[in-house]
């Protein structure tokens, strides 16, 4: 294999990951894989060190770290050409790794991750764009914006208690449970659109099926469908969502009534205030923001 370029966030899993890299360096040349490892010192800085690099000299760029890191990567290599863009790969080190769930990995699954990158197997997904008022940025996993993002905040305080960390901040928030005005413009695979316009605890656009490593958010969402499956939540009690919590497992949440799916291929939400998006677990652009599928655009170790 033409060497690979692993971009390492030694900050991933609340720095757990650090101790992972001499394990990795030593897998990876049993494999007889040649490589180079950039770390990362700073947020922002996978997506710098993606968008600096000279791709012609790799076969693929590979994300050791959490979901942060391999959004950050995906960005870095949208910044470049179509045909300039190399495959991608996992190896999950950080806390969530939600979208390596795609892959059958879990969270520290780093030497399974490796064997999958070593078989050179590649498959073509799909991924999404957001554009704000101000910003223009993709994601691999999911977009979110209401309740979730509360949660999402609340992970980052208790982050060291790991996988559970989603959890508790989602249970911690159900507590404050609020409702907000949104309006919701679809365009439907069939092309024809639908509009809702109500309050909702949560809007989710996903392109993968996982959030918070096990939340099977989107059951019915394929990375390689040309489509974007939108999750929302509408008015539901506090008693009710904690009955329906614990079926986000399993994925039987969207069987709820109070939970509304479709399949999209872009979705534009607008507030009467900007409300804050969190894109596979960052916090980054607000409302308004029109979300579309980007049909086969990266390839994928699989």
């Amino acid at each position: 294999m033409q060497k690979i370029l692993i971009i390492f966030n030694p900050h991933a899993g609340s720095g757990r990951a650090q101790k992972y890299l001499p394990l990795i360096k030593d897998y990876l040349q049993q494999q007889n894989i040649d490589f180079d490892v950039l770390a990362t010192e700073r947020s922002g800085h996978a997506q710098s060190l993606v968008q600096s690099a000279d791709l012609a000299n790799y076969q693929a760029v590979i994300a050791a770290g959490g979901d942060g890191t391999l959004f950050e990567i995906i960005n870095g290599l949208m910044s470049h050409q179509a045909d300039k863009r190399i495959p991608f790969g996992v190896i999950p080190v950080g806390t969530g790794n939600a979208f390596s769930r795609e892959l059958g990995l879990m969270p520290t699954d780093w030497q399974k991750g490796i064997d999958i990158i070593a078989k050179k197997h590649i498959k073509t997904i799909d991924i999404g764009q957001a554009k704000t008022d101000t910003q223009s940025f993709y994601f691999l996993n999911i977009i979110g914006m209401g309740f979730v993002v509360n949660a999402g905040r609340t992970t980052l305080k208790i982050k060291k208690l790991g996988k559970s960390a989603y959890t508790f901040a989602t249970l911690w928030e159900t507590a404050k449970l609020k409702k907000h005005p949104i309006q919701l413009t679809m365009t439907l695979a069939d092309g024809t659109t639908n509009d809702i316009d109500d309050d909702l605890v949560f809007v989710e656009v996903a392109n993968s099926r996982y959030t918070g490593t096990s939340f099977l958010i989107a059951p019915d969402a394929r990375i390689d469908d040309g489509l974007l499956d939108v999750i929302i939540l509408k008015k539901i009690s506090r008693p009710k969502i904690l009955t329906l919590f614990p079926t986000i497992y399993s994925g039987k949440h969207v069987n709820y009534k109070e939970v509304e799916t479709h399949k999209v291929k872009s979705i534009t939400i607008k507030t009467p205030q900007p409300m804050p998006l969190m894109p596979d677990g960052e916090f980054i652009g607000e409302t308004p923001v029109t979300i579309a599928c980007l049909p086969s655009a990266l390839k994928l170790f699989f």
